[in-house]
């Protein structure tokens, strides 16, 4: 098999969590910078990123970095690549750019002369005039940062955050990526009882069951990837079966998903149903102020709702003092609050969080409050 390098995309603030998945399943870290982790891996490593990485947006083949500060030197060092190792004669492929802080700052020229540069490549290889482009799909991107050139492949398609479980949605959900991470940010194992009040369409409660019974997060969706020549068709069926062997349906998984709109609650079910994980969740209509502690110890992991209007922010006040009230009275529990709201830990309790992380929903810049309840 190839010798690979791999870059793990993540999150500004995931880094250390996608980091830590990397190397759990097996890979060296060669650099970890800011939104992407580069590795060390091989064809199979391809595939079980993409089926196991939880908290990363997608996973690339570093094709090569160079230095160019212009565009003969960007074309002649991007045709240097050996694109006839992953672009088969009917690959279909295309090319994106970003360009910061470099002087070649026009974007749309760039994906050009990147283009123009692979297929000169491309057709000194097959001895072709003419591309068909009827086979498998393949995406290109070039990084410029300060005259410094990265050209990868990306190898997941759609990003990792997709799947393939959402089946109905509620206004503004969290990733799937950031849930796996708060999740993997806390302090919550199997054996715990974890509570989410503010589950919306389940995103972190389904997120948590998956890592609690050991359930691949990509084992439901298909991978560009998978039409890749290059790539064996007999490691995606034996990754497959080897994640679908490893679930582990008798761990003591125990969640209490709720929320105070129906609509929110009916759709988490359909969601959970479809990943597989209905059964260790226990769904309920009721607003955080009936949020009871039927065990010590429980775990709460949420992302509550921040708003602007004047009635909104009423609302929110009440609910930041419902779940301080909560925990007064659970000193054995832990909470873990994802917030935009910068009045947050003002309001919530005189004492702040134990820890706070400065993470991204979306474009969101957020604050992960934690706050540790007395060990068990």
């Amino acid at each position: 098999m190839a010798k690979l390098q791999l870059i793990a995309t993540a999150t500004f603030g995931l880094e250390a969590v996608v980091k830590r998945e990397i190397e759990g399943l097996g890979y060296k870290i060669l650099k970890s910078e800011d939104a992407k982790i580069t590795y060390s891996g091989d064809e199979r490593a391809v595939v079980r990123s993409n089926l196991w990485l939880r908290s990363a947006d997608r996973v690339l083949i570093c094709m090569g970095e160079f230095h160019a500060e212009s565009f003969e030197e960007l074309f002649q060092q991007t045709r240097a690549l050996p694109w006839e190792e992953w672009i088969p004669a009917d690959g279909k492929f295309t090319v994106n750019a970003t360009s910061v802080k470099s002087k070649l700052y026009s974007v749309p020229d760039c994906q050009s002369i990147a283009k123009k540069a692979i297929v000169e490549r491309l057709k000194q290889t097959y001895g072709l005039e003419r591309f068909p482009e009827t086979g498998a799909a393949y995406t290109v991107k070039l990084t410029l940062l300060k005259d410094r050139v990265t050209v990868t492949l990306d190898t997941s398609g759609p990003g990792l955050h997709k799947r393939g479980y959402r089946v109905r949605d509620v206004a503004a959900p969290i990733k799937e990526t950031l849930a796996a991470a708060l999740v993997q940010l806390s302090f919550w194992r199997p054996g715990r009882l974890l509570a989410d009040p503010f589950c919306g369409s389940g995103t972190i409660p389904i997120e948590a069951a998956m890592i609690g019974r050991n359930i691949a997060p990509g084992l439901s969706r298909k991978f560009v990837s998978e039409d890749w020549e290059a790539i064996p068709k007999e490691l995606w069926k034996q990754e497959r079966k080897a994640a679908f062997e490893a679930i582990d349906y008798d761990k003591d998984v125990r969640i209490l998903a709720s929320d105070i709109d129906e609509k929110a609650i009916a759709a988490a079910k359909l969601n959970a149903e479809e990943a597989g994980v209905d059964d260790c969740i226990d769904f309920r209509v009721q607003p955080v102020s009936k949020l009871a502690a039927s065990e010590n110890h429980g775990i709460i992991i949420c992302n509550p709702p921040y708003g602007e209007r004047i009635g909104e922010k009423e609302q929110i006040l009440k609910i930041y003092k419902d779940l301080g009230r909560f925990m007064e009275s659970n000193p054995t529990w832990s909470l873990y609050l994802i917030t935009a709201d910068k009045a947050f830990e003002r309001v919530f309790r005189e004492k702040p969080a134990d820890r706070r992380r400065k993470l991204y929903n979306g474009r969101i810049e957020t604050c992960y409050y934690q706050y540790y309840g007395q060990r068990p």
